[in-house]
C-alpha cells in the first residue's frame, strides 16, 4: 500500500460448461453439473458419483487416469506405497535441524529437533503428490492438517526440505505449522474430489469433508445422472469425439482453478462453472509473482501464462490442444516438435504461422536447442525438485536480461556464455523482429511496477492497442497509482467497465475505486453477470449496501471464504473500516497480526485504523513496525513519521522522516515534512535547505515554495519571502496564503 491511498484502493488483496448431452466438456455424456446436496466422504442414501462408478463403462479412460498425477494427487499413507521412504528408520540433518523418520505402528512418524530445542514428533496421515516429490500431511488439532516441509524424492530416494536452505521458524505464517502451510486452506481443494473446507470462524476450527482422494471423475465432470447410468458406456460416444471449440474453451475453465495462482471467491471447486464466477486470476501487476514480460517467477502454475500468451489469449489455444485430459500427457511428442507443428506445420490450424524449426532455431535438428519448448517453454524448478515449463510461449530476449534482469532461455542453456553473446546471436538471427510488442510492453510494465513517473502515459498508449484481455487487465491494474493524477487513464478505466472480459472489468473497478465521483460509474456493475466483478463493485460501494440485500450477502460470503487466513481477516477489517466501523476493524486486524506477525502490510492496515480512531501513538507504533519488517519500502516509515508528529513525538518523527529519505531520496513529501519539522524546532537554516530539496524534486507543487516563504519571513528575510511567494502564485494564482503574505 502506498501512502495517500485509502482502504478502497486496495480492496482486492501482494493464488457452467455448456451442457451438451447433460455433461461438462464432452467426456461422459449424461452427467449432471449439479454438485451433491451434502458434501461428505461418507456415502449417503443417494450416493454421489465416485470414480469407481465410472470405471466399469469407461475402462480405457479409467486406465489412462489411473497412472495420472490427478489420480495420485492425494492418498492415505500406505506401508507398501511408502516403503521406499520408511523401509528403514533414518536420521539426517537439514538446515541444522535433526530429523528422524520411521514407520511406527499403523503410520509413519517424523521427528524434528531444532538446535537447543526438544524433539517434536508428528504422525503422518495423508500423502500429497506422487512424483517428483511426496509431501506428508500431518493432523494437528481442531480439524487442522498441516503440510510437512520435509518431502521425499521417490527418484533419488532421499528426504529434503521443500524450502531449500530457507530456515522458517515456528510462529511464522509460512512455517509448516503455520497457516501458510495449512492443508485445509492451501492444498486440499485441488488434491481431493469435492472438498469442502467447512471452517468455523467463531471457533477457528475445521470440519472438512471430501468425496474421494485424488482428482476423480466427478471433480471435472460432475455427478452422473440416472439417465446416463442406465445408458451404458457404448451409448456414450461423446467421449471420443473432439469437443467443439467453445466447449474446449470452457474445458479450459475446468482446468484453470487448480492450474493457476488464484483467489477463491466462493471456496468451492466445481465443474461446469465460469471461472470468473468463482476465482480471481493472479496477474503480473505485482513484481513478486511474475517477471515484467509475464514469465513465471513465483509458484504461479500455468493458467495465467496461457491467458497472457498470444496462443491462449488471442488464438484460443487450450489445455486440450496439447494434453490428454485423463492421462495428463501430451497428445504428441515434443522431442521432434510434433506437438507444436500440429498448428505451426502449415496446417492453418488456429491461424498459426508456419515454422521450420531448424531454420527458425538455428540449431541442428537432433539438438535440444531445436526443440520449440526449449526456447519458448523454459523450465523453472519449484519446491527444489519440481521443474515446470512456462506456458507463456514467449520469445527469449537477452536484451531484457541485461536491462531488467529477466531470465532468457538462451543463457539458460548456454551457461558458459554471457548475456552479451546471447544478445549478439539473437540480433544476428532475428534482427528487427526482436523489437517486438513483447519487448515494448515489458519495459512499460517494469517501469510501472517501480512507479516510474512517466509510466502513466506509456500504460495509456499500450492499453489502446492491447488485444489480449489478461494483459489489458494487467495494464489497468498497474495504472492504479497514476489514475488520480492522470485523467486520461481514469477515462480509459471508465471505458473498460464495459469490456467483454470480466478480468478487465474487475481491473477497471479497482482503478476507479479510490477516485472521487466514481461510485455512479461503478454502481451498474453490482449486477454484472460475473461474481468477480460484482464483489469488487460491492467492496467499493459497501457502505451503501442494505443489510439484507443480495449484494451484502454475496460480499459477506466472499469475505468468509478466507476468514481463516490473515489476508482474509484484513479484507474483513477493511470492509468494516469502509463502512465507518473502525473500532470493529481493530480486533480483526489484531487477530491477523497474531496469525502473521511478520507481515508489514497488516501492520500498515492496523496503523490506518488506529489513526482513524485518533490513537496516534498506537498508530505510529504499528507503522514503524511495518517499516522495520519491510526495510526496502519508504512509505511505512513516512506514515510512522506523520503519526509520530501527530502524537507530539517530534524527535521520533524526525528520525522516521530521515529514514524515509534514506530509503527513497526522491520522496519529496518526506523532504517537505522534514523541512516543516525543522522549522518548528527552530532549525531554520537546515529547514530552508531541506525545503529546497523538496521543491527541486517536485517543482510544480505550490506548497513547497510557500513553506520556504514562511520560514524566510520568520527569519526577517522579506525579499526572499516575497520572491518565494511570487513563485507560489506562478504555480497557483489563487493561492490565498501566498497572496496574503505578499500583501504583508
Amino acid at each position: 500500500m502506498r501512502h495517500g491511498r485509502s482502504f478502497a484502493s486496495w480492496f482486492a488483496i501482494a493464488g457452467a460448461l455448456l451442457a451438451v448431452g447433460g455433461f461438462g466438456w464432452g467426456g461422459l455424456a449424461g452427467c449432471s453439473r449439479e454438485r451433491p446436496a451434502v458434501a461428505t466422504n461418507q456415502r449417503t442414501e443417494k450416493p454421489p458419483t465416485t470414480s469407481a462408478d465410472c470405471r466399469s463403462c469407461h475402462t480405457e479412460i479409467a486406465a489412462a487416469w489411473d497412472s495420472s498425477h490427478h489420480a495420485k494427487a492425494h492418498r492415505l499413507v500406505n506401508p507398501v506405497a511408502d516403503a521406499d521412504a520408511f523401509q528403514a528408520a533414518r536420521d539426517f540433518t537439514i538446515n541444522e535441524i535433526k530429523y528422524h523418520v520411521a514407520w511406527n505402528g499403523p503410520r509413519p512418524e517424523l521427528t524434528e529437533t531444532r538446535p537447543g530445542g526438544a524433539p517434536h514428533q508428528s504422525t503422518a496421515e495423508f500423502v500429497l503428490g506422487h512424483t517428483p516429490l511426496r509431501q506428508y500431511v500431518i493432523p494437528t488439532r481442531d480439524g487442522r492438517y498441516q503440510m510437512s516441509e520435509l518431502a521425499f524424492d521417490p527418484t533419488r530416494k532421499d528426504w529434503f526440505n521443500v524450502f531449500g536452505t530457507e530456515q522458517r521458524t515456528p510462529g511464522e505464517w509460512g512455517h509448516w505449522t503455520g497457516r501458510g502451510m495449512n492443508w485445509n486452506a492451501m492444498c486440499a481443494h485441488c488434491h481431493l474430489t469435492d472438498f469442502r473446507k467447512n471452517y468455523d470462524a467463531t471457533t477457528d476450527t475445521y470440519a472438512s469433508t471430501w468425496r474421494e482422494h485424488g482428482v476423480g471423475c466427478a471433480q471435472c465432470h460432475g455427478d452422473m445422472t440416472p439417465e446416463h447410468a442406465s445408458r451404458g458406456a457404448k451409448a456414450s460416444g461423446v467421449a471420443k469425439a473432439p469437443p467443439a471449440p467453445e466447449l474446449r474453451q470452457r474445458a479450459q475453465e475446468t482446468c484453470a482453478p487448480c492450474h493457476a495462482r488464484n483467489e477463491l471467491l466462493t471456496g468451492e471447486i466445481q465443474p461446469g462453472v465460469r471461472y470468473a464466477d468463482h476465482y480471481r486470476l493472479s496477474l503480473p501487476a505485482e513484481p513478486g509473482l511474475f517477471y515484467a514480460d509475464g514469465q513465471m517467477k513465483d509458484e504461479v502454475f500455468n493458467a495465467t501464462s496461457i491467458a497472457l500468451s498470444r496462443m491462449g489469449g488471442k488464438a484460443g489455444v487450450t489445455c486440450l490442444d496439447c494434453h490428454d485430459p485423463h492421462s495428463g500427457k501430451t497428445i504428441l511428442p515434443v522431442e521432434n516438435n510434433a506437438l507444436c507443428l500440429q498448428c505451426h506445420g502449415g496446417t492453418g490450424r488456429q491461424n498459426a504461422p508456419l515454422v521450420d524449426p531448424t531454420a527458425h532455431s538455428h540449431h541442428p535438428a537432433p539438438s535440444t536447442g531445436n526443440r520449440c519448448i526449449s526456447c519458448h517453454m523454459p523450465t523453472t524448478t519449484y519446491m527444489q525438485r519440481d521443474p515446470r515449463h512456462d506456458h507463456g510461449f514467449l520469445r527469449p530476449d537477452p536484451l531484457l536480461t541485461k536491462e531488467l534482469g529477466i531470465p532468457n532461455a538462451c543463457n539458460g542453456c548456454h551457461t558458459d556464455q554471457n548475456v552479451d553473446w546471447a544478445i549478439a546471436r539473437t540480433n544476428e538471427w532475428y534482427g528487427s523482429k526482436m523489437e517486438s510488442r513483447q519487448r515494448e510492453r515489458t519495459r512499460v510494465v517494469s517501469a510501472a511496477q517501480s512507479l516510474a513517473p512517466a509510466a502513466g502515459d506509456k500504460l495509456l498508449a499500450l492499453l489502446a492497442g492491447e488485444d489480449i484481455p489478461a494483459w489489458r487487465a494487467t495494464l489497468l491494474l498497474l495504472a492504479r497509482p497514476y489514475a488520480a493524477t492522470h485523467p486520461r487513464l481514469a477515462a480509459a478505466a471508465r471505458t473498460a467497465l464495459a469490456d467483454a472480459d470480466p478480468l478487465v472489468r474487475s481491473a477497471a473497478v479497482q482503478v476507479l475505486a479510490p477516485l472521487p465521483d466514481s461510485a455512479a460509474a461503478i454502481r451498474p456493475l453490482l449486477k454484472d453477470p460475473m461474481r468477480l466483478v460484482r464483489v469488487d463493485a460491492e467492496s467499493v460501494l459497501t457502505n451503501e449496501l442494505p443489510a439484507e440485500s443480495v449484494e451484502r450477502k454475496e460480499l459477506d460470503a466472499y469475505h468468509a471464504v478466507a476468514a481463516d487466513q490473515p489476508a482474509g481477516r484484513v479484507r474483513i477489517a477493511q470492509d468494516l473500516f469502509n463502512r465507518g466501523r473502525a473500532a470493529d476493524a481493530e480486533p480483526v486486524l489484531r487477530k491477523a497480526v497474531e496469525w502473521d506477525p511478520n507481515s508489514p502490510g497488516i501492520y500498515e492496515s492496523l496503523g490506518l485504523v488506529l489513526n482513524a480512531l485518533d490513537r496516534s501513538v498506537d498508530s505510529a507504533a504499528a507503522f514503524w513496525r511495518a517499516a522495520q519488517l519491510n526495510p526496502g519500502d519508504a512509505d511505512p516509515a513516512f506514515n510512522a513519521a506523520l503519526a509520530f508528529a501527530g502524537s507530539g513525538k517530534l524527535p521520533d518523527a524526525e528520525l522516521a522522516l530521515r529514514e524515509t529519505i534514506r530509503r527513497d531520496p526522491r520522496h519529496h513529501r518526506a523532504w517537505y515534512n522534514l523541512g516543516l519539522l525543522l522549522a518548528q524546532t527552530k532549525k531554520a537554516g537546515e529547514a530552508l535547505e531541506v525545503l529546497g530539496r523538496a521543491e527541486t524534486l517536485a517543482p510544480q507543487v505550490a506548497d513547497y515554495p510557500y513553506a520556504r516563504a514562511t520560514v524566510l519571513w520568520q527569519r526577517g528575510d522579506r525579499a526572499g519571502a516575497s520572491a518565494a511567494a511570487r513563485r507560489v502564485l506562478e504555480l497557483d494564482p489563487a493561492h490565498p496564503r501566498a497572496r496574503a503574505l505578499l500583501q504583508q
